[in-house]
């Protein structure tokens, strides 16, 4: 990377917050010679504009329009808006009852389909007419937020929008699908950069949702943790964070409760507010060492010890004969986990996956058992159930380095390497601080070496050198 790029990067990180893979540098070589000649200076003194410390919001502008992508449409990843259908926005009606308003945020709208989405679900459930429903959108490009204030869409971005709600809201014009004014009186737009403090935009519990989906991966650690806590503190009590499946708080976010349902995760403000002070440092993630103290006792049994032993020996039909005629009078959640491991090494896959289903019954944010149901489902041959498992993985536990691995290998199978490279890089650093008993259940065999030197070789067939 030339040393231009390298100061380029240094400077979006500075200005907008985003962060950038080192395969993004050929594209951001082009940007900058493009920029650098609009503007008709050299590249040195564009730079020297640029990171200066005078306003130049025409050119911050153009490179949000290079640099953000825009790939959106109605009622994307169904399952988050039916859990916001079914459970997020009726109880928040609930709520609201008194009062008679809803307000939404979407941030990172782009050209308004989230927005406008929102819009629909909540004057689908809207109690009566004198009720106020507002969405507020942001972005940082105005030319999709000019897209999104015209509120004219293609039929490709209405792929995945149920026909009673086209038929409703939309109205034929021109070969588009123009938005019902109903809808779009609901909804503004505002150009907004992350990186910046907005205290109006951030006021205290004053959104009942808040959707901000693909977004935080995008961010520098500093930005992504300050956007987070202005979002938790914005949201009223008992108010929903939704985020992208790529994007994880862990298990134990400050302020926020998990939730589970409709096949996707989302965060509650929590009823008894647990925020620290605004503070620029970022909120370190839960660890896998905390949660094994306070959810399951340190001891096992002399049984589980033995086969977890010849697992990490690779004697899986040893290990599965001493779980199966010696199991304790009462397993524990990880003796339980391990005889599913065992169970899918050994080919019997449906017994393992009942194993790990009931895992989940009792506890819908154990990581281990999502991982292992996407191992069983994947055997199976159902990669979409596998893929939901492993992102719920590691979405619930954003240092637990094996789900990670296996999106990025399923996602190089695809042929999917700009999808891959991000989870293989994820994955290569979580592997060198990933806990033994991990890899011995879910390597497959392999060491830390041996799956690391796989995602270096899989990162160097996606084209990320290192």
């Amino acid at each position: 990377m030339s040393a231009d790029v390298e100061r380029f990067r240094a400077v979006l990180s500075a200005k907008l917050g985003w962060v950038f893979d080192p395969s993004d540098s050929p594209q951001l070589a082009q940007v900058l010679a493009k920029r650098a000649g609009a503007a008709r200076l050299d590249q040195a003194a564009y730079l020297a504009k640029l990171s200066g410390g005078g306003p130049w919001p025409a050119e911050m502008n153009a490179l949000a329009e290079e640099l953000t992508i825009n790939e959106t449409y109605f009622f994307r990843h169904g399952e988050q808006f039916r859990a916001l259908q079914e459970a997020a926005l009726p109880e928040r009606i609930q709520d609201r009852s008194s009062q008679r308003v809803l307000r939404m945020l979407s941030v990172g709208c782009s050209s308004g389909e989230e927005a406008y989405t929102l819009a629909i679900v909540a004057r689908e459930l809207q109690p009566g007419p004198d009720w106020i429903v507002s969405v507020l959108g942001l972005d940082a490009s105005p030319t999709v937020l000019k897209r999104a204030a015209a509120a004219r869409y293609s039929a490709w971005s209405l792929r995945e929008t149920p026909d009673t709600i086209r038929q409703r809201w939309f109205h034929p014009r021109d070969g588009l699908y123009e938005l019902d004014a109903g809808i779009r009186s609901t909804v503004q737009f505002r150009q907004y950069n992350v990186a910046t403090e907005d205290v109006s935009l951030w006021r205290a519990e004053q959104y009942d949702v808040i959707f901000c989906r693909n977004l935080l991966m995008y961010l520098t650690p500093e930005v992504q943790a300050e956007l987070v806590r202005r979002m938790t503190r914005s949201l009223a009590t008992g108010g929903y964070l939704f985020l992208g499946h790529t994007d994880s708080l862990g298990s134990r976010p400050d302020g926020l409760e998990p939730m589970h349902t409709h096949r996707t995760f989302y965060y509650r403000r929590s009823t008894v507010s647990t925020m620290p002070p605004p503070a620029p440092a970022p909120m370190p993630p839960p660890r896998v060492e905390k949660r094994a103290e306070t959810k399951e006792p340190a001891r096992h049994s002399d049984a589980y010890d033995r086969a977890l032993g010849l697992l990490r020996d690779e004697r899986f039909a040893d290990a599965l004969t001493v779980i199966e005629t010696d199991p304790p009078e009462r397993p524990e959640p990880r003796e339980r986990l391990l005889h599913g491991v065992l169970l899918a090494q050994a080919g019997r896959l449906r017994d393992a996956e009942t194993i790990c289903r009931r895992l989940l019954d009792t506890d819908g944010l154990y990581a281990d058992a999502h991982h292992q149901l996407a191992v069983c489902l994947e055997g199976a041959g159902d990669v979409s159930g596998a893929l939901e498992q492993y992102r719920l993985a590691a979405y619930v536990d954003q240092d637990f380095a094996m789900p990670r691995l296996r999106l990025g290998l399923l996602a190089r199978r695809r042929g999917e390497n700009r999808v891959a490279g991000p989870e293989l890089e994820r994955a290569l650093a979580l592997l060198r601080q990933e806990h033994e008993d991990r890899i011995a259940l879910f390597g497959g065999g392999f060491g830390r070496i041996a799956l690391t030197t796989l995602c270096r070789a899989e990162l160097d067939a996606c084209g990320v050198r290192r």
